[in-house]
């Protein structure tokens, strides 16, 4: 599908703008951070939501509130202060392949994150260089230096290695956009919004595909920068609003 520049412009403002509303959120893993005020509690609750958000959109939803009940509805200060008992009963936690073991170190590894290097949004920094590929990189080498299972390290994404970090990604979207409409949160200051990088699965590059804004078929982290690069022609300095467009023409319009 061949559509002017000018045409597929006006076409992705009108899908960005139908679907970046907060009736948007109340089917979206985004509504679960929603729950929360305190910016630790968003941050966590987003990040651990974001991290089992692949597969059935109501499974991830109760799962997500069912982690969160565990830690008593308060992530932050649960991560700080719950038990070795406390901390050892979600060793019956499970989403898909995110299993209890899985959970626990993602527990401990916040904990140290938060003790130790001054929280998520100080990891996410943007280096000029690297970009967001290094950024989200030195995140993983941090998050992964607590004793771990090798099978933990398949649920953080790896762009070195080709990951889309789609999850990832998607997390960085609600931390950082600030448009004031109610689904992204823009809680984090030194990221701009114009670093992001396009959160791209199955059903966003399908649509992007269609629409002349992506040729690469794989579904990689090459395909990210090519997609993120072709929405920078139409807003240098927020591409990713037109995830919602390309997501709610994937998922709800099956476009």
């Amino acid at each position: 599908m061949k559509i002017p520049q000018n045409e597929l412009h006006d076409f992705l403002e009108f899908k960005y703008q139908q679907y970046n509303n907060v009736s948007f959120i109340e089917t979206d893993p985004v509504s679960i951070p929603h729950q929360f005020s305190r910016k630790e509690d968003i941050e966590i609750s987003g990040f651990l939501t974001a991290t089992i958000s692949w597969g059935n959109r109501a499974g991830i939803l109760k799962d997500a509130n069912r982690l969160l009940q565990m830690m008593d509805c308060a992530p932050y200060e649960f991560i700080l202060h719950a038990s070795p008992s406390e901390i050892k009963s979600f060793e019956s936690y499970y989403h898909r392949t995110f299993n209890g073991k899985d959970c626990i170190f993602f527990l401990e590894s916040l904990k140290n994150i938060y003790l130790n290097h001054r929280g998520l949004e100080n990891l996410f920094s943007i280096n000029a260089e690297t970009g967001m590929k290094g950024a989200i990189s030195r995140f993983r080498s941090v998050f992964l230096e607590q004793k771990h299972l090798q099978r933990t390290e398949k649920h953080i994404a790896n762009p070195e290695k080709g990951s889309s970090a789609k999850r990832i990604l998607m997390f960085l979207r609600w931390m950082v956009r600030d448009d004031r409409m109610g689904v992204d949160f823009g809680l984090w200051k030194q990221i701009s919004p114009a670093s992001l990088m396009c959160p791209l699965d199955v059903h966003s590059g399908r649509v992007a595909r269609k629409l002349g804004l992506l040729k690469r078929k794989a579904n990689d982290w090459k395909a990210v920068e090519e997609l993120t690069s072709s929405l920078r022609q139409f807003d240098p300095e927020d591409p990713v609003k037109y995830d919602f467009a390309l997501f709610g023409l994937g998922v709800f319009e099956k476009f």
